[in-house]
Formats: structure tokens, sequence, C-alpha cells
């Protein structure tokens, strides 16, 4: 038994389960329907999938070695994490819309996906969070690339069985979550911490500057 991978899986499930703008986005998601929560899910693993690739790639490297590149992404991560809770908070002025599933189109997964893989993808911590502990985990005096590409395997089968777990748990409990004062309540809390969430990540980089 590899101890160390079993340690790295230990450590990689706490991260992509902690919460964050992208638990918080796939809720809200899943809020509108199954489908759009669990594409919303399949985007951030998708977002993860390119941050092991980078990190896996050294490119990581650079947004380290350049702090202006790492601000800039910050800023426009934090902008696109404020910009999804203020339009949450928004839509509460209005009736709540169809769901989703209720369109019955193909093409009414692509938002949720797309919000999902951005949410994840233009967090340019990740990268290199994964660029500083892959190597930790690579036995001493064994090829390098094998290990690390299966380390960020895992890191994103652990995100494909989380995030569309907790979209599923949100949708199982949708009869109560959509009753329309619930329903407006959770997407008020969601766009509230989204909103939250976006102005932290804004003030990070501003504050470093």
């Amino acid at each position: 038994m590899d101890a160390q991978l079993i340690a790295f899986t230990g450590v990689a499930a706490g991260m992509v389960a902690m919460p964050g703008a992208d638990f918080t986005v796939v809720v809200r998601n899943a809020l509108v329907s199954r489908r759009a929560g669990v594409a919303c899910a399949l985007g951030i693993a998708g977002g993860l999938l390119l941050h092991t690739a980078l990190a896996v790639a050294g490119v990581a490297a650079v947004l380290a070695a350049v702090p202006a590149l790492f601000r800039s992404l910050q800023l426009l991560g934090g902008g696109y994490v404020l910009y999804l809770g203020v339009r949450t908070l928004w839509s509460l002025r209005r009736p709540r819309a169809v769901p989703v599933e209720a369109a019955g189109t193909v093409s009414s997964a692509a938002r949720p996906l797309r919000q999902g893989f951005v949410t994840n993808a233009l967090n340019p911590k990740a990268p290199i969070t994964f660029l500083s502990l892959l190597p930790q985990f690579v036995p001493a005096g064994s090829p390098a690339l094998p290990r690390t590409l299966l380390l960020a395997l895992i890191v994103v089968v652990l995100a494909l069985l989380w995030f569309p777990a907790v979209a599923l748990l949100v949708d199982r409990l949708g009869r109560w979550l959509r009753e329309p004062r619930a329903a407006r309540a959770v997407e008020g809390v969601t766009g509230a911490a989204l909103t939250l969430l976006g102005v932290l990540l804004l003030l990070e980089p501003l504050r470093a500057a």
C-alpha cells in the first residue's frame, strides 16, 4: 500500500471539499435543476483538470514568478465571482424563472457548465497550490512525470465525485428548497456568499499591490 498516495488523497479530498466559490456556484445551479447542478460540477472538474495540467507542465511557476500577472488573474477571478453574486441577488427582484430542465434543450447545460469551469479556472491560487503540493508526494528517485500525472488524476476524480454529489444532494432536497420562500432565502444566501467571496478576492491583490 502506497502510504504517500493515501496521504495525498486525504489532503486533496480536503482541498476539493473545502467550501468556497466552487461549492456555492454548484449549489446555486443545483437549485435551478439537477442538470444545471451536475453540469456546473463537471465544469469545475474541467477547471481543476486545467490547473493540474498547468502544474504538471510547470506553467504555474510563471504565475509565481510574475506577481503582476498573478494579481491580474486574481482580479479577473474575483470580478467574475462578484458578478455571479450580484447577478444572483439582482434576480431576486423578479419572479423565479422556469427550471432549466423544463426547457428540455441540450443547450440548457451550457451556461452552468461554463460558469463552473470559469469560476474554477480563474482561480490563480489553484495551480500554484498544486505546483507546491504535488512534488511533495513524488517518491525520491522515481520518475516525476508519471507520478505527478497520477496525483493530478486523483484530484480530478475527487472533484468528479464530490461536486456532482453536492448537486444531487441539493436536488434531492429540492422539493423543500424550491418552495418559493425557501428558494429565495437559499438563493439570497448563495448570492450574498458569492458577492462576499468576490469582494474578498478583489481586495487581496489590491492590498498586496
